[in-house]
């Protein structure tokens, strides 16, 4: 949940939006009751939206850049065009078989390669122009992985960032000051916002979700 929306305005456009299917369900409840900071999780409101994007895209090829446990992956696999692919990269290993399980118990086995390692080493190598990328993982290396994604996206391509609001700390300025996370985010938010590649429009969607479509 956001910091600055009222719960009660959350709860009620949780309860207008489509219902997550039963295994996304079991997958929330799984991370909330056993991994760490399941804040992480993008959860039943914004899943939702991340599954309503890519349907409308209907990409061949998507990269997620930080798998957590797997939920937005899912989420994103939705919309994949028939016979289409996604990629997703964590550095987490300990979480491994825990996504693995649910990818395939939402039919998705096929369909989405799960990478254990370093973004930053193996984007450059991966194969396919994505259509779709999905970027959600340290914040100190979005910079990298925003160009890394600007250079695999296809032109007419879209690239999504969470967590750009940093919740509402972005916008003040005693927190840029002292947050050197605030701070890298509030610098790439201007960055992207002066990149004559991209277009881009910034939605408080719980923690700030940056959607740029590259020219």
């Amino acid at each position: 949940m956001s910091d600055w929306i009222l719960p009660a305005i959350e709860t009620y456009a949780a309860q207008h939006t489509s219902t997550e299917p039963p295994v996304l369900k079991q997958l929330n409840r799984d991370t909330h009751a056993n991994v760490l900071q399941p804040r992480m999780l993008s959860g039943h409101y914004q899943g939702r939206l991340l599954s309503m994007l890519s349907h409308m895209i209907a990409p061949n090829y998507i990269l997620e850049i930080g798998t957590y446990t797997g939920y937005s992956a899912i989420c994103l696999a939705e919309g994949l065009a028939q016979g289409g692919r996604l990629i997703t990269i964590d550095v987490n290993a300990e979480r491994e078989e825990m996504v693995n399980q649910y990818i395939e118990q939402a039919g998705f086995a096929h369909q989405i390669q799960h990478i254990i390692g370093d973004a930053l080493r193996i984007i450059p190598t991966l194969p396919y122009t994505y259509d779709l990328v999905f970027i959600d993982a340290d914040k100190p290396n979005y910079p990298a992985y925003y160009e890394l994604a600007l250079a695999k996206v296809r032109s007419g391509g879209f690239i999504l960032l969470d967590n750009v609001l940093w919740s509402g700390k972005v916008a003040d300025i005693n927190e840029r000051e002292r947050d050197k996370d605030t701070a890298l985010l509030h610098k790439l938010n201007l960055h992207i916002q002066s990149d004559d590649r991209v277009e881009n429009v910034l939605l408080p969607l719980r923690d700030g979700l940056l959607l740029v479509r590259k020219r």
